[in-house]
């Protein structure tokens, strides 16, 4: 690789570049042990030994060659400066651009990656105009790289240099290409790393750029103003909704391998069985099943089975024959004759009476349905996709449900988990369902305080996605215009938030979060306490703050003042 020096105007001594406090940064950090967690903001980290990332390297190296295994290492790095990017536009919203682009180099630091000092930095996101000299102190990945190769010839900061090339690109809105100029491992006291656009490094681009490339992309050809196919490809992966192809949000694992079972069983005429918990999404899978099949062209008829009384079930099902025998004066068709050619969704099936049952069962196996009070056999084409919230293997035990039909239902079943064991989907679904809820009710909310997100992490979701679109299209209706939502605007109906989280405080110590709340109130009284007593606390403590001013309380709280009366008399307090 060539090494072109920086510019000239450049000084090898540190520049007076003022570097804002690290505590907004370090007070998002917080450590869940009791779930095997850890959160930066709403992004989940890990703990990594750096002899592991040693080790991981050295198999990388000596099992794929440098140049392949410096290609995956230095995607990694840019992935993560991608999204180390977005979270620094959100944290450090309203500060300057100096700030907010500092918040990168901090947050690498937060991370346990390296400390970063600046040298010299000229930034103008308007104009597009970039250039950055960093001093990287006590690298990680140079420790572990000198652990098994010691020194040599060549800079192998991969990762930090792919860092640095995601987050600034991610910032600017165009490629910034970064190098490796001075490191540990080829026998410098410190690390230094320069970056500006693509275009300006020249001819030299290409040696670089071949790390970041990705698939088979356009290559590049450095003239003034283009953009990097491959980075600016990668960059533009920070502005993807996390809203998938099935028109749903959601990374985890549970929830990705529901939408790879959906998506297999799609085309076919399998029967599919959804189980889970009331609230977890069953129907919106179901809909999308229709959607992916052969039948999506038909029509989809979805029907609760618990919502209709036992005595019409099988009319609502079937369909019902005019005459003297029914009652009926007019012939009416059931729900499978409405579904011919396409897809019932029949929700709750757990319901269903033994009678019922034993009707659904020929239909499942001969295609044929009869109207009540009519003789005459209809033939119907549908696809059954049946939901339910309750064990049927119990039921069957029970004899509350017929084990011929169950087993008939059972060729495809597909668990839905429940919200609490999809914990990585929780920041994706908040958001969500608040950028939906503001455009619903045309109103602007910033976004979550802390001790917001934290709850909700924390909270167990007994009512799972259902309760949490409720809750926050509730606390957006509550919020002040142009405010965030807080604790007192989410969770206003006695629902349970138990903090299982530690925070950083500034000596690096890990307090438990909410002693941290109580350090700040200048009240720090033994245990956790349940969220009732705080909120109660907070209300006397904001009474006595504006001297009984109801009004004057309720802004220092960022409520309502009805709302404010309502807590107070709902707590006694006067």
């Amino acid at each position: 690789m060539s090494t072109l020096e920086p510019p000239t105007k450049v000084d090898a001594e540190r520049a007076d570049i003022p570097v804002p406090e690290i505590h907004d940064l370090a007070n998002r950090l917080r450590f869940a042990p009791q779930q095997g967690r850890i959160w930066l903001d709403d992004q989940r980290m890990m703990l990594m030994h750096v002899s592991s990332l040693g080790a991981l390297r050295q198999e990388l190296i000596e099992s794929l060659g440098k140049e392949t295994a410096r290609g995956l290492i230095t995607r990694i790095g840019y992935q993560a400066g991608a999204s180390d990017a977005k979270m620094a536009k959100k944290l450090r919203s309203g500060s300057n651009t100096l700030d907010s682009f500092l918040a990168g180099p901090q947050l690498v630091s937060l991370e346990g990656i390296v400390h970063c000092e600046p040298v010299s930095l000229d930034i103008d996101v308007g104009n597009g105009r970039y250039y950055g000299d960093f001093y990287l102190l006590d690298s990680a990945e140079a420790e572990a790289h000198l652990a098994s190769y010691g020194l040599g010839e060549e800079p192998v900061c991969w990762m930090l240099v792919g860092y640095a090339c995601g987050y600034t690109s991610t910032f600017m809105g165009r490629p910034i290409l970064w190098r490796e100029l001075e490191c540990k491992c080829t026998g410098h006291t410190k690390c230094r790393v320069v970056g500006r656009p693509a275009e300006e490094w020249g001819e030299d681009a290409h040696d670089d750029l071949r790390f970041l490339q990705i698939g088979d992309f356009v290559k590049f050809n450095p003239t003034p103003g283009e953009r990097l196919p491959a980075t600016a490809r990668l960059a533009a992966l920070d502005q993807v909704s996390a809203e998938n192809d099935f028109g749903m949000v959601g990374i985890s694992s549970g929830f990705s391998t529901v939408c790879h079972l959906v998506k297999k069983v799609a085309p076919t005429e399998a029967t599919v069985l959804f189980l889970g918990e009331s609230g977890v999404g069953k129907e919106i899978f179901s809909h999308n099943l229709h959607r992916l099949s052969t039948r999506t062209g038909g029509p989809f008829v979805a029907v609760n089975c618990a919502s209709i009384p036992e005595q019409l079930i099988e009319s609502e099902l079937f369909g019902v024959e005019r005459g003297a025998f029914t009652g009926a004066t007019v012939s009416r068709p059931g729900r499978f004759e409405r579904a011919h050619g396409g897809s019932l969704f029949l929700d709750e099936i757990g319901t269903l009476s033994y009678t019922a049952q034993g009707k659904l069962l020929r239909a499942l196996q001969e295609g044929e349905i009869e109207r009540v009070g009519d003789s005459r056999v209809r033939k119907v084409d549908v696809r059954v996709i049946a939901a339910t919230n309750v064990n049927l293997r119990d039921a069957v035990k029970e004899g509350t449900f017929r084990e011929d039909l169950f087993y008939r239902l059972n060729v495809f079943p597909i668990r839905v988990p429940p919200l609490r064991d999809r914990r990585d989907d929780i920041p994706l679904l908040m958001n969500w369902f608040m950028r939906r809820s503001c455009t619903k009710h045309r109103k602007t909310i910033t976004g979550f305080r802390e001790r917001a997100v934290d709850a909700l992490i924390n909270y167990r979701w007994p009512g799972n996605v259902r309760e949490m679109e409720n809750l926050v299209e509730r606390a957006v209706i509550l919020a002040d215009e142009g405010g965030a939502l807080d604790l007192c605007h989410l969770f206003t109906t006695g629902e349970e938030v138990t903090d299982t989280t530690f925070t950083v405080q500034r000596n690096g110590a890990l307090l438990q979060a909410s002693e941290m709340a109580d350090l700040e109130f200048g009240q720090r009284e033994g245990p956790l306490r349940p969220l009732a007593d705080t909120e109660a606390r907070m209300l006397r403590m904001a009474l006595a703050e504006a001297k009984g001013n109801l009004s004057l309380a309720a802004r220092l709280l960022s409520i309502s003042r009805p709302t404010l009366a309502y807590r107070l008399k709902k707590y006694n307090i006067t």
